[in-house]
């Protein structure tokens, strides 16, 4: 199942106040690298863009008079996304505003066009049980390079998740290995429970070993 980090910039905080989406970025990740698909895109909201958001992310109301509104997006989009698994920090900001967006276009929820929807914010509670959590913190935390963040910015701050998420979910790369490459090479038997590749050595190489136990022995008796 493919991985797609989502973020989302909106003109304000609540879509039940009218607020809407003005840019959409999500990336994909595959065997636990960032790869180089990913969609990305601003739309015109049709309404002003509250300051305190502003602030927030840099984008004017001026930059957005020619882009395209999502209902001419969507379907694109859905497409990039279909039948992944979401990865989003504070998933429910995010996906509030989608399925607003894609409510009005009759075309259901986020759910039903993704495989699953998982909140990293939420993973990094129960990880950082008491501490600050938003992505900054965890950029800090997890040693990703967030340098060239002065403002937010869905592009950006997908790719920071990813490299984010990564550091979170450490040690679970064994979950993502890809038999396929060389089945005959190894078997899921041959995993232990740390997930280190156990590899079976052949006859000439036991011989080998056994030869050179005999030649220690033979040195140690000479010592004597």
């Amino acid at each position: 199942m493919k991985q797609i980090f989502l973020d989302t910039e909106t003109t304000g905080l609540d879509p039940n106040q009218g607020h809407r989406i003005i840019e959409i970025a999500a990336v994909e990740m595959s065997n636990r690298q960032l790869s180089k698909n990913h969609y990305h895109t601003y739309l015109n909201p049709g309404r002003a863009i509250d300051q305190a958001a502003q602030d927030v992310h840099g984008i004017t109301s001026e930059f957005l008079q020619n882009k395209p509104i999502f209902k001419d997006i969507a379907p694109e989009f859905l497409s990039f996304i279909k039948d992944a698994e979401i990865i989003i920090h504070n998933a429910p900001f995010d996906v509030g505003f989608l399925n607003m967006e894609l409510g009005k276009i009759n075309l259901g929820k986020l759910e039903s066009h993704s495989a699953s929807i998982f909140d990293t914010l939420k993973l990094a509670k129960e990880i950082r049980p008491g501490q600050r959590n938003n992505l900054d913190a965890l950029c800090k935390a997890y040693d990703v390079d967030n340098t060239s963040r002065a403002f937010h910015g869905a592009l950006l701050d997908a790719e920071l998740l990813c490299e984010v998420y990564l550091g979170m979910t450490r040690g679970q790369e064994a979950l993502s290995m890809d038999f396929s490459e060389s089945p005959e090479s190894f078997n899921l038997e041959d995993i232990n429970q740390d997930g280190l590749v156990l590899t079976k050595p052949s006859k000439e190489e036991l011989q080998a070993h056994h030869d050179f136990i005999l030649t220690l022995k033979a040195s140690d008796s000479l010592k004597d």
